[in-house]
């Protein structure tokens, strides 16, 4: 099997074993970027496609870090699950998803979802909740119904990995890190010290 592969098989039981677990988000990942400046910031989001093509999220692209990723189109996820005693990091490019990806999972969320995406100005200053509930309130009045049409600046990003580490921990901090990292001869698996 290939390397790359070999980590994308190692990712996905990994996370099939966190999903039988008694976790809200078992796909939960944190997601760090950085500005053109390189001042770096990081927050949970969900991950909602994975395939060899590579990992995939969905958010506002006006958002800070939609405009971070247009800034700078690289980035790095982190999936944790404590009760696996196990972490997953994965680097790499950023592209944007295709409008058709973007609109088919668009239909699987839910109503309120759909709503709260076009009243949610995501990033921007707030000066009262009401605001935001009015807004809400405006666009539930403006779609009535379940076709609610995606806005045009939210959409999905995928990451293309270049390095995914798998860490195990394992007693007196003697961790296992397994690192495949990708070069321009291809990929490479090494072991690194924890």
């Amino acid at each position: 099997m290939p390397l790359y592969a070999e980590a994308l098989a190692r990712f996905t039981q990994l996370l099939a074993q966190a999903q039988q677990l008694p976790l809200t988000y078992p796909n939960a990942m944190t997601l760090a970027t950085a500005d053109a400046e390189g001042r770096p910031s990081a927050r949970i989001v969900l991950l909602k496609d994975m395939d060899e093509a590579g990992f995939v999220f969905y958010t506002n692209q006006q958002s800070r870090k939609g405009q971070e990723l247009a800034d700078n189109p690289r980035a790095a996820l982190l999936f944790y699950w404590e009760a696996l005693a196990t972490q997953v990091r994965v680097e790499g490019q950023i592209t944007v998803v295709t409008a058709a990806e973007a609109d088919e999972y668009w239909a699987t969320r839910p109503r309120e979802s759909r709503i709260g995406a076009w009243a949610s100005k995501q990033s921007a200053l707030l000066d009262h909740r009401q605001d935001l509930e009015q807004r809400y309130a405006d666009f539930e009045a403006l779609y009535p119904g379940a076709s609610i049409p995606r806005p045009p600046h939210w959409s999905g990003y995928r990451l293309l990995p270049d390095l995914i580490e798998f860490w195990e921990e394992r007693p007196f901090r003697l961790h296992e890190r397994v690192c495949y990292c990708k070069s321009a001869e291809g990929w490479t698996s090494a072991l690194l010290n924890p």
